[in-house]
């Protein structure tokens, strides 16, 4: 696939990925600790998630266009989210994976690339608003991206992605980090030059430090907003 792949294109890829990750998690794995307070068939109930969502908000046609990029959906989340509710999203997800989630996977799979296939790029109502199909498609890419290494990490899968999926997800990382005026320290820590502050992510506002006598923030507990 070539590095200009569309959306669409891109999202199949991702999905497909998850599909195979899902696929070699033995029988014995999926009550194993996986992402923060997540088992491993919560962390996949989540990650599917970003599966549903696109078929749901398909089905949600938006009137006007209040969300003009990729970027400000994530900087719209951001104020709303709640890890908490998160969390419990994830669990129910989890549990209506039934007792073959694999089969439950791959049929949200099916259904979420068959509904973009079979759409332009219309106006979808999202958690942020109405916005293009085009711009929410990374989003989700994004998602199965970095909860497949998520997921691969906690079920003894090797660490990687497919190449492109792995170039958008960096592309979309670095525009949020110059979004939120972190361009500078992103660039220096991938250089060398500093390591990136206790608990740093993309996904949230900056926050003031606090004492933290148990040590550097588990970065294992930041999960991308899935809605």
């Amino acid at each position: 696939m070539s590095p200009t792949s569309s959306p669409a294109e891109l999202f199949r890829t991702a999905a497909d990925h998850l599909v195979a990750l899902v696929a070699d998690i033995p029988d014995t794995g999926w009550d194993q600790p996986a992402l923060g307070a997540w088992t491993v068939r919560a962390l996949v109930g989540h990650t599917g998630r970003a599966l549903s969502t696109v078929v749901e908000y398909l089905a949600r046609p938006a009137a006007h266009r209040e969300v003009p990029t990729t970027v400000d959906y994530y900087l719209a989340v951001a104020e709303h989210t709640d890890p908490q509710a998160i969390r419990i999203r994830g669990e129910h997800a989890g549990a209506a994976l039934g007792d073959r989630p694999l089969t439950t996977i791959r049929a949200l799979r099916d259904r979420a690339v068959d509904a973009v296939i079979a759409v332009d790029d219309p106006l979808i109502d999202t958690a942020a608003g109405g916005m293009l199909l085009s711009d929410y498609l990374p989003t989700r890419t994004f998602e199965l991206a970095v909860h497949g290494l998520d997921l691969a990490r906690a079920t003894g899968q090797s660490e990687t992605l497919p190449a492109e999926v792995t170039r958008a997800a960096l592309h979309l990382a670095a525009e949020l980090t110059l979004r939120r005026g972190d361009g500078e320290t992103a660039l220096l820590a991938l250089t060398g030059r500093r390591s990136l502050p206790a608990g740093f992510t993309v996904l949230q506002e900056k926050k003031q430090p606090t004492a933290d006598p148990g040590g550097a923030a588990d970065r294992n507990h930041h999960s991308p907003p899935s809605w």
